[in-house]
């Protein structure tokens, strides 16, 4: 028997890569530095930051639009005020009708309409037409400049209560809804932005006023704290005149504040907490602060993640589903994120299995990553079929764009891809223990055992912290 061969390394990755973006200024090249989304960068006089992209394969064009501001930003007791406003900009603006915006762009053949709300940032965006630009510019710039020429009282309070009651359906009603709020109520002390969830809380939002939508909107949604980036079949000197036209005048409000840096919490010890839930299973969830998003070590932890469960022969997966038969699922992620991100595993025992079995199967597996390493092969797979996956997914021109905001949001340079798959390519499997050893102890964790309970919520609630 041949022992098993490692998949492609190196040369090989970086050209499997280029091959994948081949058509818009990536070439068959072994230097990853050669792999780029082309982009030119300008800046309007009140602050925009406009990023171009030209891909003339098909005729449609991406129009992906940043605002620098998420549930990190808000003020204390007023927690989902970010997610809210996501709302509240699709229900109209001065010259767009109460609930007409997704109507205009649905008539003129639109698709990939929607926004995001995250801690970090909050995002609009469409597909249209090569010819239906100017409608998703002039949208776009009208409830940037004219937002609050339409919102009131009835607007404001229907928003609220739909958000209010996407919480009750994606959290208090959902099983195991709100454990990842105990979590990061534990990881993360009052004071720290990333200590309350973005869908926010149902007493902040019911004190929340019209005033406070309207002072919300004036600090943080100004075309000096926005990036719009548009991707596809596009000339870049009437794409440039088009936003021009339509943002140009859209005046800069006052410089937004900057968040003070916030370095990972130092937890004293592991942390665990008691939940019960009425979800029949029993589950496990373990949370890890860690390098925040393109710092040293976040790629690294990308990988690792992948290593443990990505496939059903990876470590924890075969460990946990087939070899011990004790859970029916396990998950690992780093969240990466501005200040601090977090590397999670979740897994769900079978019936009859403890929370405690599943800690101390994932414990040991952690243990041996640390004593005795990774496999190269173990680390190529990863490696491959991570960067592949960045590869794929930038085939969509609406990919593209968002990749080119988010570059700009966490890193500042809109050209950033090749750095970022040279992340995964440097990546060692030395790299990969020295991780796992500084950052996925057991004491620097929060540790969440949720055990079935008939009488206490779906959601789960949180019995007991310790220490």
């Amino acid at each position: 028997m041949h022992p098993p061969r490692a998949l492609p390394s190196t040369v090989a990755l970086v050209t499997l890569v280029s091959l994948l973006l081949a058509g818009f200024d990536a070439h068959a090249d072994a230097d990853a530095s050669k792999i780029s989304l082309a982009v030119r960068r300008t800046q309007l006089a009140n602050g925009l930051v406009v990023l171009l992209h030209e891909d003339h394969h098909t005729p449609i064009v991406a129009v992906n639009l940043w605002y620098h501001v998420g549930s990190k930003d808000e003020p204390a007791g007023r927690y989902g005020f970010a997610h809210l406003f996501e709302h509240l900009m699709f229900q109209g603006s001065k010259h767009v009708p109460e609930d007409m915006y997704f109507r205009y762009l649905e008539r003129a053949g639109a698709s990939n309409i929607n926004g995001t709300t995250g801690s970090d940032r909050t995002n609009y965006f469409e597909t249209v037409s090569r010819n239906r630009l100017e409608l998703a510019l002039w949208l776009e710039s009208d409830r940037m400049g004219f937002l609050l020429d339409h919102v009131d009282e009835k607007t404001f309070a229907s928003q609220r209560e739909v958000v209010k009651n996407e919480r009750r359906q994606n959290y208090e009603n959902a099983p195991y809804g709100l454990v990842q709020k105990y979590v990061d109520e534990a990881m993360f002390p009052e004071s720290h932005p990333y200590h309350h969830l973005t869908i926010g809380s149902p007493e902040d939002l019911d004190a929340s006023t019209l005033a406070d939508v309207k002072q919300f909107f004036r600090t943080w949604y100004v075309p000096n704290n926005a990036t719009l980036a548009i991707a596809g079949d596009i000339d870049e000197r009437e794409a440039t005149a088009l936003v021009e036209k339509y943002f140009g005048p859209v005046a800069a409000g006052p410089a937004p504040p900057i968040l003070p840096a916030a370095p990972p919490p130092v937890l004293a010890g592991e942390t665990r907490l008691d939940i019960e839930s009425s979800a029949e299973l029993a589950r496990v969830q373990i949370e890890w602060p860690t390098p925040k998003f393109f710092a040293p070590g976040d790629s690294d932890l990308d990988l690792l993640a992948r290593v443990l469960t990505a496939t059903k022969n990876s470590r924890l997966f075969k460990r946990l589903v087939y070899v011990d038969q004790i859970a029916q699922d396990v998950s690992a992620a780093q969240a990466s994120r501005q200040l601090v991100s977090q590397f999670e595993i979740v897994a769900t025992a079978k019936p009859g299995h403890t929370p405690e079995e599943l800690l101390a199967a994932i414990d040991q597996e952690l243990a041996n990553v640390v004593q005795n390493g990774i496999a190269e092969a173990e680390l190529s797979r990863a490696r491959t079929a991570f960067v592949a996956g960045k590869a794929f997914g930038l085939e969509g021109v609406g990919a593209r764009a968002d990749a080119l905001n988010e570059f700009v949001h966490y890193t500042g340079d809109p050209e950033y891809l090749p750095k970022d798959v040279a992340r995964y390519d440097n990546a060692s499997a030395s790299s990969l223990r020295r991780v796992a050893l500084e950052w996925l102890t057991p004491s620097k964790r929060v540790v969440a055992f949720v055990r079935p309970n008939k009488e206490a919520p779906l959601a789960g609630r949180l019995v007991r912290k310790v220490p």
